[in-house]
């Protein structure tokens, strides 16, 4: 962002008018220059973010199933599933410690167990998401904790028993250089898959303002199954890479379009709200409950299954063939289906981007056209399961809402949003701090900036809040000449934050060099 104030403007508010004007002067130019950057902090380090990644957290609790019988498709999963079973066993026949925690863990897990073990998976998936590493402790309070994962919370004690007495940081270590080599195989074919996407939609930069969507790649799960989640504005694909080297592009990229496309319907709440009467033309359709009570997720998942008849593998098919996924689309319910198909192909045509293509595109169906068209609709007896679960917590609704507005740079309602839940003390007060401080950086306010990420230090108990904030406090710091200061936070942060990879970094940056705000071209 290009700082207000020009060298003329400066150079305008310090001309002489004696001593005292002109240090009053030199401080209130000294306080806009330092205010302006402050708007990029929660943008520096919190851009965007696509990732390919691995995660102790996760491997941990897949290696527990492994440990207690979870077996499906381990003849078709990549080596390092065998490898690292039989490190842990190993480590088992050596130590009765290890092997007391194992069989208590497992007691439970069997206790748990679901009757179909890719549910399980998902069930574990679900939780593994939701937890700090090493120490495997919630990153939310249990009654924000998706329902599946919550299920699971009682395994908490005796998974962290079994991380400790099994040694289990040990042999992820031994393991992490085959992991990594796990990464840098499938990094470049995701990469162009992601980058033939942002193409297609004409989108020069992806994702939005405290977003991320992150790959993580583990073989202790079955290669047949993908789990993806949605939690707030970040979006998580977990996939365990089978001894084919094809990794499942289709899956991902379906999660990355929901990615690039849920926040786009936020901002067009009224064009939403016109399209409602369209819920009930899909009341008898095998769609999940969720598409039938919320027409934002109906018309994005509409828009995606048009966006993939018309790209990937579909794009070299016949348009026969094409035909067939649109009228199976619309036959399990997704009826703008057939809309979005038709508008993709002027769209095409149009050197315009979909940023600012899709107000247009939402704007244009028409209500009665589309309820006549769906009426006529012979509905499946069953739909494809959706891929991503919208686990979005029972409670902490207003905190993950105002999350979502933040990322679209609806700054307003985010900050109404976070401090009702403030107020209301109903949900987590160090997330809402630090939303709140996230809001004032955008308003370039840095004393109430500084002030916000203060007081979420004293409440908050998620690492990546507490790490964070520390970061942003350091970069304030920096701004303001304080460099002891600013070493103090950048440090307080390595160790909140250790588990974090990217606030490792920035923490590490800031302790080698004072920060400065990134440049920007004229």
């Amino acid at each position: 962002m290009e700082s207000p104030y020009t060298y003329s403007s400066i150079r305008n508010l310090t001309q002489p008018g004696g001593r005292n004007s002109l240090k009053f002067s030199l401080r209130t130019v000294l306080g806009m220059l330092l205010i302006a950057p402050l708007a990029q902090l929660s943008v520096a380090e919190n851009q965007p973010k696509v990732a390919v990644d691995t995660s102790e957290v996760l491997f941990t609790v897949l290696t527990a199933m492994n440990a207690c019988g979870y077996d499906q498709e381990l003849g078709v999963s990549d080596p390092l599933r065998s490898q690292v079973r039989a490190d842990l066993a190993k480590t088992l026949q050596d130590s009765p410690e290890a092997k007391e925690a194992t069989s208590a863990m497992c007691q439970y897990y069997d206790e748990h167990r679901q009757p179909d073990s890719s549910k399980t998976l998902a069930q574990y998936t679900s939780l593994a998401l939701f937890l700090n590493g090493p120490q495997l402790t919630p990153k939310v309070k249990e009654a924000e904790l998706p329902p599946d994962a919550r299920a699971l919370i009682g395994v908490l004690p005796l998974l962290q028993a079994f991380y400790e007495k099994a040694g289990l940081h040990a042999i992820w270590q031994r393991n992490y250089p085959a992991y990594s080599a796990l990464t840098n195989r499938y990094h470049e074919p995701l990469s162009r898959m992601l980058f033939e996407t942002e193409i297609y939609l004409k989108l020069a930069s992806a994702g939005y303002l405290g977003s991320q969507f992150v790959v993580y790649l583990d073989p202790m799960g079955a290669p047949g199954q993908t789990n993806a989640r949605n939690y707030g504005a970040n979006y998580y694909v977990v996939i365990s890479p089978g001894t084919s080297s094809v990794l499942k592009l289709e899956q991902i990229r379906h999660t990355y379009l929901h990615y690039l496309l849920d926040p786009m319907a936020l901002k067009y709440p009224a064009t939403m709200k016109r399209l409602e009467p369209l819920l009930t033309t899909v009341k008898t359709a095998p769609l999940d409950e969720s598409f039938k009570s919320d027409v934002s997720l109906l018309l994005t998942e509409c828009f995606i299954r048009a966006i993939e008849a018309r790209t990937g593998t579909a794009a070299k098919q016949p348009e026969a063939q094409r035909e067939k996924l649109i009228q199976a689309a619309v036959a399990q319910g997704f009826v703008l289906t057939r809309y979005f198909y038709e508008t993709l192909v002027q769209f095409e045509k149009d050197p315009q981007g979909l940023r600012n293509a899709y107000g247009d595109l939402v704007s244009n169906i028409d209500v009665h056209k589309e309820q006549k068209r769906a009426a006529q609709v012979q509905f499946a007896s069953a739909a494809d399961p959706e891929l991503l679960h919208l686990s979005s917590p029972a409670q902490g609704k207003l905190l993950v809402t105002a999350e979502q507005r933040l990322s679209v740079g609806d700054s307003g309602t985010a900050q109404k949003l976070a401090q009702q839940a403030l107020d209301e003390k109903a949900e987590d007060p160090g997330r809402a701090l630090f939303i709140l401080a996230q809001v004032a950086t955008m308003n370039r306010d840095m004393q109430g900036a500084r002030t916000y990420f203060q007081r979420a230090l004293e409440v908050a108990q998620e690492p990546k809040v507490v790490a964070w904030s520390h970061i942003y406090l350091g970069r304030i710091f920096d701004l303001q000449a304080e460099r002891d200061a600013a070493i103090d936070q950048y440090r307080a942060a390595l160790t909140a934050g250790a588990s974090l990879p990217e606030a490792k970094a920035a923490a590490e940056r800031g302790i080698q060099q004072p920060y400065e705000p990134p440049s920007h071209p004229q």
